[in-house]
């Protein structure tokens, strides 16, 4: 019943009315299609990433997958836990926002951390058993992802 009415406002150009009928299908692709390697996950969220080089300075691109909404121009912090020496990052960024998929319900949270050499290293070695990622007042506490390393032959 509320589509029908959500409809019938749409066409006499009610805004809220066209956001509520539009389906997001370009987020919903974007989620579908994550860039970078699965590195930690729980019930609440999965956290990829990658590594790119700037003009010889090293950054961690994550994307959030989760059910919170991200906004704030404070930054987010990334705390890598539980191997040999746990460690922060800092966002790159102080402007951060999630971007909703209404389709899926789920918002994607795009973040880029200032990193080192030495904590890729620990990454890639999966030298750590959590990943807790913080963003104004919410955290979500993800556990580390078990990749299958290739066997050479």
């Amino acid at each position: 019943m509320f589509k029908k009415l959500d409809k019938v406002l749409a066409a006499f150009g009610n805004i809220r009315a066209m956001e509520r009928l539009h389906v997001d299908t370009f987020t919903e692709d974007k989620i579908e299609t994550v860039s970078g390697d699965p590195i930690a996950y729980s019930e609440e969220g999965k956290l990829h990433a990658g590594v790119q080089e700037l003009n010889g300075y090293l950054f961690l691109e994550t994307i959030l997958i989760s059910q919170q909404n991200f906004k704030t121009f404070k930054g987010a912090k990334l705390e890598i836990k539980g191997g040999t020496e746990d460690f922060i990052l800092d966002s790159d960024t102080l402007e951060i926002e999630s971007d909703y998929s209404n389709v899926s319900k789920r918002y994607l949270c795009e973040v880029s951390f200032d990193i080192t050499k030495e904590q890729i290293q620990k990454l890639v070695d999966q030298d750590y058993e959590q990943v807790i990622f913080q963003c104004k007042k919410k955290t979500i506490v993800m556990n580390r992802v078990e990749r299958i390393h290739d066997e050479e032959e």
